[in-house]
């Protein structure tokens, strides 16, 4: 159940923040975070884990969350910067980014699952706060949604590859066709099993 935010704040905070990352375990593209804030007390029916909606349920909910919102930012983290400093590292730089990009300079960031490391910002994480936190929710509303975006404009480029259908995610169709095509210049080389078939 989404909660209001004052549960995992102090009292006199204001500006709070709420942050999630997509593409995680994605063999290919970007790794996307996004931030938002609400204004205090705001609830949005229906928002909660991103994973959990369908995507026409996201793509209703999306315009919302930027219309209510006090501010929204989204860092994306590419597959290039992914190989070479490693998902955990590119996790953070995503989030980093989305932050800064605020127009708000939040006082306290709720993030979902573990702290933001040297974040100057006081914050609480939250395990599976992305179904427990309105703001967190509404984040991985945006970066799943916005993320969605760019795996279509690959699909565009690498057709191949069904990026519009699989967004990334090692479906045994898209498996198939790295194995039959190789990687492509967005795939993330360092990952099983792409860094299997490169000899």
């Amino acid at each position: 159940m989404i909660t209001d935010e004052g549960q995992w704040v102090p009292p006199n905070a204001t500006f709070i923040c709420g942050v999630d990352e997509v593409g995680r375990g994605s063999l290919a593209g970007p790794v996307a975070a996004a931030a938002v804030i609400f204004p205090r007390g705001l609830i949005i029916p229906g928002v909660k884990d991103s994973k959990k909606l369908t995507p026409k349920k996201r793509l209703e909910l999306f315009p919302k969350i930027l219309r209510s919102s006090m501010s929204v930012g989204i860092g994306y983290v590419d597959s290039i910067i992914i190989d070479k400093w490693g998902i955990n590292y590119a996790v953070v730089l995503a989030m980093f980014r989305a932050i800064s990009l605020l127009s708000i300079v939040p006082d306290w960031v709720l993030v979902d699952g573990f702290p933001i490391p040297l974040l100057p910002i006081p914050q609480t994480a939250i395990k599976g706060g992305d179904n427990l936190s309105h703001a967190i929710g509404a984040a991985s509303i945006v970066a799943k949604v916005l993320r969605d975006r760019v795996m279509e404009f690959f699909d565009c480029l690498y057709p191949q590859y069904g990026f519009n259908k699989n967004k990334g995610y090692g479906t045994a169709s898209h498996i198939k066709s790295i194995k039959d095509y190789g990687p492509s210049p967005v795939h993330r080389k360092s990952f099983s099993p792409i860094n299997e078939f490169q000899g």
